[in-house]
């Protein structure tokens, strides 16, 4: 009887390990407020903020917020700065509101978010925490009638790469990894409590029509545009430069193996003069020769971020330019009535 029990015990334990994937972010309504105004306040600098919430399963549930103070590149300023969190944390937990910590959030511009810094952030975080997203939130765009606004996360066979530190083309064939599945977006869904719908539902104006139904209409696009194609052309010109690292390994590859070939060819040739003389034949290896050792392969994580960045800029070209022809049709079909 008390095996079964142990054997029991054991294998709730074990079903306790599983953890089930992600499938939601719920935020709510009160801290979205919270991020765009602290990102429209300091645009176009780029802040940064805590979430805090709960890990719920397969939802991940964020309840509240508070922004970064915003510093500079000092540690004095640093352990401030995490002074600060612990400082903030701890007064919520005085006045009983979440503080568990299930991310953070930030701002971007034209939806440059994509770099070294930020994969590093993730995995900093996730030595602490188990679960945790960044919410991307983006005012530029959402000027243009968008609530721009992405949770993302880190997939796990890219964080297995990225902790080996090996972005090989070998071991990215063998994971099946390719530049599209370093980055998971997560659906968001907004929730709000009773109290709140039905507050908004008295405020709510008889008329339909909001500012953000105006900002749909702007017909000037120009600038987004510009911006757009401008950091488009300085990915393309990062991109050409990680290319050329390529190629210059590969031109080094190819030179050092004709180079071990004449080698290995000479050192077979002196090994038959010296079995005709009778004398023992030489390795046909010689690790202390530099022509054999092995040329390092450049990562490809910075390639496979520039390639990212790169589909997200034509993917939001896209999107304004088939949204500002739409426009110009409505127009022209009021214009002609």
């Amino acid at each position: 009887m008390a095996n079964s029990m142990a054997k029991s015990f054991l294998q709730v334990a074990a079903t306790e390990e599983v953890v089930s994937p992600l499938r939601v972010v719920q935020i709510e309504g009160l801290v979205i407020l919270k991020i765009i105004k602290h990102c429209k306040e300091f645009s176009p600098a780029l802040v940064t903020g805590q979430l805090l919430g709960l890990d719920v399963g397969s939802v991940l549930e964020v309840t509240n917020c508070f922004p970064f103070p915003i510093r500079e590149e000092d540690e004095e300023i640093e352990a401030d700065g995490a002074n600060y969190q612990l400082e903030m944390m701890r007064c919520l937990r005085e006045v009983n509101v979440d503080n568990n910590t299930v991310g953070w959030y930030q701002s971007t511009i034209l939806g440059s978010y994509q770099t070294v810094e930020l994969i590093e952030t993730f995995m900093n975080y996730q030595e602490n925490i188990r679960r945790c997203v960044c919410i991307i939130y983006d005012p530029s765009r959402s000027n243009q009638g968008v609530l721009a606004l992405k949770a993302l996360k880190l997939s796990d066979s890219f964080m297995e790469l990225y902790r080996a530190n090996s972005f090989t083309g070998e071991k990215l064939r063998e994971k099946n990894l390719s530049w599209m599945d370093i980055f998971e977006e997560i659906p968001i869904k907004v929730s709000n409590s009773a109290l709140i719908s039905a507050f908004m539902t008295e405020l709510e104006p008889d008329t339909p029509v909001t500012q953000c139904d105006y900002d749909r209409l702007q017909l000037s696009s120009n600038p987004y545009m510009e911006r757009n194609m401008e950091f488009l052309i300085e990915c393309m010109d990062d991109l050409s430069v990680e290319q050329q690292k390529f190629q210059f390994y590969y031109r080094s590859l190819s030179r050092q193996q004709a180079q071990q070939q004449a080698w290995l060819q000479k050192r077979r040739a002196d090994n038959m003069q010296r079995k005709a003389a009778g004398e023992d034949p030489l390795p046909e290896e010689d690790p202390s020769n530099p022509i054999f050792k092995p040329i390092p392969e450049p990562s490809r994580l910075e390639s496979f971020l520039i390639t990212n960045q790169i589909a997200n800029y034509c993917s939001q070209i896209n999107g304004v330019s088939g949204q500002s022809f739409n426009r110009l049709y409505l127009m022209k079909s009021l214009h002609d009535n």
